[in-house]
């Protein structure tokens, strides 16, 4: 637990109008500052902070509080979580209670990691650009893509150089420890000594959302590889089943649009950025976890599924719509043109058309259900039986009753199926889960 004097020394270091004009662009007004609303679509400003009392209010939302609960508010953070993001920024030392030596020896090492990973982002970020390998290989594909020096430097893309040790080499020079490397998975072991794991890939960084990078993940652009992509692994600072790429970098818009646009890849979230759609996140390739559907809900409660169209994906949609479901969340889906993905679509539309699409094309999850699963069998009562199933096992998953009802009512008038039925069935579902629960 953070000690009050801690606490104290934190609210006396933090400027209000200086934390919360990091996220809402703020003009002075008399003795105050005001600017327009971070949670409504307003167009005369309503939102105020008075640095004498250190409170923001904003009248549009009813909103209101100090420094720590605007973060809170704003953006979901802990109230822990909180106070460390201003103690971080105002360089003061976190004292807690119940503190062990084992435990500060832990938080030592973390930080140390900390620094190392953030090493590696700047070495790969100053490859991209300050080398002649970079500027040709890793520089002209992100252009040949489309991204701008704007997106590349807000997602902190770089280059891995095509050399054995070069990062190691780098960060042993800055007095970097080898250990923390090889905890990070920045550099493995071989037969012929130890190796950077990320060597001739442009690297796209992975961050949490208060932007720390924690993770890497490179893709080849040699046509001889047959591993595309390659990812650090889970360590101390990394937990692939909590984190979203993206996250960091569109958590504002999504709790704005109330709505998360959720994609599979690194590249899908880039070329919707470089749309103008900058309310989106990737699983990154692995399939939705309750832990990523959690981190969804602290912005925004409404997801829209925008995975591709062939099998695996439509395989993936349906698994990631059950994950959501059951952590309380409203689901849509979108389908893209057969052969097209977030990625592709959106460089072969402009943004304008992109948007439309996605408003027109949006459905729920039960007529994404029924129109991917009965696209070739309508009219067969076995298949009709299995999707029908399907279908209730997602209801099953959903505790809000009213919610249920209506989706249920939707369902029976779809499969022309008596609702009663349905009713009598997804309590069958509803029991048996209660059972195996219990």
């Amino acid at each position: 637990m953070i000690t009050q004097s801690t606490i104290d020394r934190i609210f006396d270091a933090a400027i209000i109008e200086e934390v919360i004009g990091e996220f809402v662009r703020l003009k002075k007004s008399g003795s105050s500052y005001k600017g327009l609303s971070p949670w409504t679509n307003e167009k005369t400003p309503s939102f105020y902070v008075s640095p004498s009392k250190g409170i923001f209010k904003d009248f549009s939302s009813g909103k209101g509080g100090n420094v720590v609960s605007f973060l809170m508010e704003h953006e979901r953070m802990t109230y822990p979580e909180a106070l460390k993001y201003l103690a971080a920024k105002y360089q003061i030392e976190v004292e807690e209670t119940g503190v062990t030596p084992e435990e500060l020896a832990n938080r030592d090492i973390r930080e140390s990691l900390v620094l190392v990973n953030e090493f590696a982002f700047q070495h790969f970020k100053k490859n991209l650009y300050e080398t002649d390998e970079g500027r040709a290989i890793a520089l002209s594909y992100f252009r040949e893509r489309g991204y701008t020096d704007q997106t590349i430097e807000k997602f902190g893309l770089g280059y891995a150089l095509d050399k054995a040790d070069s990062l190691t080499r780098a960060a042993e020079e800055a007095g970097h420890k080898k250990e923390f490397l090889e905890s990070l998975g920045l550099i493995k072991k071989g037969a012929r000594g130890d190796y950077d794991f990320f060597h001739g890939r442009v690297i796209f960084p992975i961050r949490n959302p208060l932007g720390r990078c924690t993770a890497f993940a490179g893709r080849t652009l040699k046509s001889h590889d047959k591993v595309k992509y390659i990812n650090s692994p889970e360590n101390e600072l990394y937990d692939k089943s909590r984190t979203l790429y993206g996250l960091f970098e569109s958590k504002q818009s999504i709790a704005a649009e109330d709505m998360c646009y959720l994609v599979e890849g690194y590249t899908d979230v880039i070329s919707f950025h470089q749309a103008n759609v900058t309310n989106v996140v990737a699983s990154s390739g692995t399939s939705l976890t309750t832990g990523q559907a959690k981190l969804i809900k602290r912005y925004s409660k409404n997801v829209t599924i925008l995975y591709d169209g062939d099998t695996a994906g439509i395989n993936a949609s349906l698994r990631a719509i059950n994950v959501l479901l059951s952590e309380g969340l409203n689901v849509w889906s979108v389908q893209f043109p057969e052969g097209q993905d977030p990625d592709s679509f959106s460089k072969s539309v402009s943004n304008e058309e992109l948007r439309a699409y996605l408003k027109d094309r949006t459905r729920d999850f039960i007529d994404f259900t029924i129109d991917v699963l009965l696209k070739d069998g309508r009219e067969d009562p076995v298949k009709r039986a299995e999707v029908t199933r399907e279908i209730l096992g997602s209801l099953a998953l959903i505790d809000d009753q009213i919610s249920r009802g209506f989706y249920l009512q939707k369902c029976a008038d779809r499969l022309d199926v008596d609702e009663r039925v349905l009713i009598s069935e997804l309590n069958k579902i509803v029991r048996r889960e209660q059972i195996r629960k219990h």
